[in-house]
Order: structure tokens, then C-alpha cells, then sequence
């Protein structure tokens, strides 16, 4: 009798520790993940041009994910700059993109896609809308990215085919869900006459992960850019001068 209880309860632990194993089996990857995100900033910065004549701009976007590493996505912004350069319009910027992630090995990984940026509505001689092919490599915390301008124009420039933009980012994380991000690019217009659009951007980002799809940043934006350039058609300020843009972002 006491034989037959020890097996009993020997049997019923063995049956509990299987069904606890079996419930911190790490589940099947999916085959794809769908993500949607929305924000606000309270400066647009693109390449450390302000897009938004330095104030608050509404944003979100959605990201398909195929567990193969091949991606899709689209993003959108409310923009100023357009509808403040006299006869522009353009109230928003469109973005779609799509590529493949790999790893060539644990710790190097590769990205390559290709941008569209559309501007619905612009109206000018020499169109915005820009087509740009990008690859980056990553390497623990650091990323480096080259984006290559396949149009005969680059963001309204005329003749500045082979444009690119090159930059190097790096993500470190501080713990309790913050986590610093420094930045640096370059952004070089092809073309004879162009080179007074071409600059240097630099940044220091400062996330914070609240839990639950929210996240909010702080950075600090500047740029070398040609202040008479890059000067608002609306009010003279420069849109590239060096200042601090906050974000809230939710992702679900």
C-alpha cells in the first residue's frame, strides 16, 4: 500500500514538472508579426532638417515582418516645408519601404531595401518625391547605413542623380528601460550647383521604455547646414539649427 501511494505521488510530480516544462517551452516563432505605431514630436527632424518649421508634427506608421527577414512597412509625417515655399503644397510625407535582414554571423547582421519617399500633392517644377536604395551592416550596439539616390532628383534638386546619405548610429542601453542613441551623418548632393545643400548632421538621443508599447525620447538635433539655404521660406529661421526635439511613440 505505501508502495503503490510513493509511486502515485512520484508519478503525479513527475506529471506537474512536465506540464511546467511544457509551459515555459519557448513558443513557435511566427510566421510573419504586424506592427503599428503612432506618435507626436514636437519637432520634425529629418536628417536634422526640421520638416515642420520646428513645431509639432503627428506621426505613425505600420511594419510587416516576415520571419524569413523579408520586411514591408509604411510611414507618415504631417509636414510644413513644403506648403511654405510660395506655389508649393504638400501637406504630408509618405513613406514606403520594404527589404531583407539577415546575419552573417551571431554578431554581424545586414539590412538592404529600398525607400520611397512621396510628397501627394507637391506641385513643383523639379519633383520631391525621391527614391533612394539603402544597406547598413550592424555590429554589436553600432550601425552604419549608405542610402543612394536612384532619381534624377534628390528632394527637389535638379540634376543631383547619385546623391546619398551616409550615417553611423549607435544604441547603448543604461538599464531600467533607458537607453542612449549617438548619431552622426552626412548628406552630399550631387550635381553642379548643389553642393550648398550638402551638411553634416549629428545627434544624442536619450529613450526611455515605459512598458507596455509606450516609449518616449529626447534628443538633441543639429546640423552644419547653410543657414541661408535651409532658411524657412515662412519666417527666415533656421531649419537645421541645433535644438532639442522630444517624441511619445505608441507601438501595438
Amino acid at each position: 500500500m505505501k508502495l503503490t501511494a510513493t509511486k502515485t505521488i512520484l508519478a503525479a510530480a513527475l506529471a506537474l514538472t512536465g506540464m511546467a516544462a511544457m509551459a515555459q517551452a519557448k513558443a513557435p516563432e511566427p510566421d510573419y508579426t504586424l506592427a503599428y505605431n503612432v506618435g507626436l514630436v514636437t519637432d520634425y527632424r529629418f536628417r536634422g532638417i526640421s520638416q515642420s518649421r520646428l513645431k509639432p508634427a503627428l506621426q505613425g506608421g505600420v511594419d510587416f515582418t516576415h520571419k524569413s527577414g523579408f520586411y514591408l512597412g509604411f510611414w507618415a509625417s504631417t509636414i510644413k516645408i513644403l506648403r511654405d515655399i510660395p506655389g508649393g503644397d504638400g501637406p504630408v510625407e509618405l513613406d514606403f519601404y520594404g527589404g531583407y535582414r539577415g546575419n552573417f554571423t551571431e554578431a554581424l547582421a545586414y539590412d538592404i531595401g529600398l525607400l520611397r519617399y512621396q510628397y501627394p500633392q507637391e506641385n513643383f517644377p523639379t519633383t520631391v518625391n525621391t527614391t533612394e536604395l539603402y544597406g547598413a551592416l550592424t555590429y554589436g550596439p553600432a550601425t552604419v547605413k549608405y542610402s543612394h539616390s536612384i532619381g534624377s532628383e534628390t528632394f527637389g534638386l535638379a540634376n543631383s542623380r547619385n546623391s546619398y546619405y551616409l550615417e553611423a548610429t549607435a544604441t547603448f542601453d543604461l538599464g531600467s528601460g533607458f537607453s542612449i542613441t549617438p548619431h552622426i551623418g552626412h548628406q552630399k548632393f550631387k550635381g553642379a550647383g548643389n553642393n550648398i545643400a550638402s551638411y553634416t548632421d549629428y545627434s544624442l538621443g536619450l529613450t526611455k521604455d515605459f512598458g507596455s508599447g509606450f516609449s518616449g525620447t529626447a534628443s538633441l538635433i543639429g546640423t552644419d547646414a547653410d543657414k541661408t539655404f535651409y532658411a524657412s521660406p515662412a519666417n527666415g529661421k533656421n531649419l537645421g539649427k541645433t535644438g532639442v526635439v522630444l517624441g511619445a511613440k505608441y507601438t501595438f
